[in-house]
């Protein structure tokens, strides 16, 4: 079939461009781009020229046929580009990352007056931003006389992917000066750059003026600002925005859940699923913790297994190891986050010899740790990782445990970073457990100069002392706690039964059912006795 179609190519006559059978020459190149001859291109039209670098930027390999090659091979041939020429050119340069090609093409739309041109304009900015050269996509844009909406939301966009959220809000207060006005797409850009920046006020500010401005607000736009709210962490602001928006699709009911599980408070992210509409859940068959595995499973949702790592982390954290080995072993998705699930799972619950055999697995499989690995292993070597406080951390907490406390003191005072309240707190427990009281006098010390007002250090120093009979030094501590009004966190403990959990303070005596408790406490304590 191709060979009958190139040699109806070569009988076609060759005086006129209105002579050619657009359709049979589309044809053609859409099989075989790159089989035409150079002399081919003298009786090829525009529209042939930017199908066959089209098809480049689709399904060409730009090594081999590089697209810069086919416009060149057109000019010389005395074609004349247009607006549609340089955007599929450049969406083809975009896949290769080729930025010096891409700026002779940007030369060339100078000199061939498309410059001015806002969706060429547009490619160009597309081009520079995609190489993460933000200065060059800003020279384009103020290249432009009048940008309209769509070259203003490119900007501001650009600004965004590339992490640069003040240079987006100072450009849509300049949009806004000049009185173009913002649609869907743009106030849900500068949502997200607001979230970036975290700044709860300006936040709120843009969302006044989405209200005031009577912009449409669209799903997009709902799911944007309470995400933004999340981000700059305001989780109240974030589910009143979600109950006043009309537009509650699965999105806006996704990104809410979400938000609720990044601010841990997992009593609204469950309430919020258990009240989306159109799930098909089977609720009699749920028990708190096991909602979401089940919805996913029975949704089809993890085919690929892009959610193993998710749900072992989640199985682990609630104490059901098994299943999460189960997940793992049956995962066909054996990557660095499923890896290192499965190997800090058994390490919280003190499966050290298991983990350790998962991580030899995972060095045979060819997968290298990263730092999140390395916090259980705590032994880096072979592999390049920058050893972070979390790693000192849990060395100091591991020398502790064993009782060498002159060595995690060394560890301490040797590392690249100060100490901060997690390693002093996990320094000064082991003093406490082994009784040392110079090395927990000196513990306490530090943990007073990162964090006066927590009376925790003193509370454990107190300890130390009246265990070393030093009872003057622990009666002085406790008075100085007491006359400077610090109060410890009360303990805290929970427990789930039939599917709620139900949590419990030291001397706290307001849940509902205290007395049946402390009776059955009571009861139980005679049985034992």
């Amino acid at each position: 079939m191709r060979a009958c179609i190139q040699q109806r190519f070569h009988q076609l006559p060759h005086t006129r461009f209105s002579f050619l059978h657009p359709p049979r020459i589309h044809a053609y190149t859409v099989e075989n781009p790159t089989a035409l001859s150079r002399e081919d291109y003298a009786y090829a039209n525009v529209f042939l020229w930017n199908t066959m670098i089209r098809k480049q930027a689709k399904n060409g390999d730009i090594t081999r046929d590089p697209p810069l090659l086919y416009y060149i091979q057109g000019l010389r041939t005395g074609l004349r580009p247009n607006g549609q020429t340089f955007m599929y050119l450049l969406k083809a340069l975009v896949s290769g990352k080729n930025v010096n090609e891409g700026e002779e093409v940007h030369a060339s739309v100078v000199r061939t007056g498309f410059a001015s041109r806002e969706f060429v304009s547009g490619a160009l900015l597309g081009f520079y931003v995609a190489n993460g050269f933000i200065g060059q996509a800003r020279q384009v844009f103020d290249e432009m006389p009048q940008p309209g909406l769509v070259l203003w939301t490119l900007m501001i966009m650009a600004y965004v992917c590339l992490t640069h959220p003040g240079e987006a809000l100072e450009l849509f207060q300049t949009m806004r000066g000049v009185g173009v006005m913002p649609d869907m797409v743009a106030v849900a850009t500068v949502v997200s750059a607001s979230g970036l920046l975290g700044d709860l006020g300006v936040a709120k500010t843009i969302h006044c003026f989405i209200e005031k401005s009577g912009v449409e607000v669209d799903a997009f736009v709902s799911s944007t600002l309470i995400n933004t709210y999340g981000e700059c962490g305001s989780l109240t602001d974030a589910y009143r925005f979600f109950q006043e928006t009309a537009m509650k699709n699965t999105v806006v009911w996704n990104t809410m859940i979400h938000q609720s599980l990044e601010h841990n408070n997992l009593d609204l992210g469950k309430q919020l699923f258990d009240s989306m509409p159109e799930r098909d859940v089977a609720h009699g068959a749920l028990e708190a913790g096991a909602w979401i595995p089940y919805y996913v499973n029975n949704n089809d949702l993890n085919r690929d297994g892009s959610l193993d790592s998710s749900l072992i982390d989640m199985y682990s954290k609630c104490g059901d190891v098994a299943k999460a080995i189960q997940i793992f072993e049956e995962s066909p998705r054996r990557d660095l986050f499923t890896w290192t699930s499965i190997i800090c799972g058994l390490a919280m619950h003190g499966h050290g010899k298991k983990a350790l055999c998962y991580f030899s697995e995972m060095n045979e499989s060819q997968v290298s740790p990263d730092e999140v690995t390395m916090v259980f292993p705590v032994n880096g070597e072979g592999f390049r990782v920058g050893f972070e406080i979390e790693h000192y951390g849990c060395m100091v907490d591991l020398l502790g445990r064993m009782g060498c406390l002159k060595e995690a003191y060394d560890l301490i005072m040797g590392m690249p970073m100060e100490g901060n309240e997690i390693i002093w707190g996990s320094f000064l427990s082991a003093c406490r457990v082994y009784n040392n009281v110079e090395l927990g006098e000196v513990a306490a010390r530090r943990l007073l100069e990162l964090d006066p007002r927590d009376p925790w250090g003193r509370v454990m120093l107190c300890n130390i002392y009246a265990e070393e009979a030093k009872y003057d030094r622990s009666m002085g501590l406790r008075k100085e706690i007491k006359e400077k009004g610090l109060k410890k966190s009360p303990g805290c403990s929970s427990i789930e039964v039939n599917g709620s959990v139900h949590g419990f303070l030291v001397e706290d005596n307001s849940h509902p059912c205290y007395n049946e408790i402390n009776s059955m406490l009571e009861k139980i304590e005679k049985l034992m006795n």
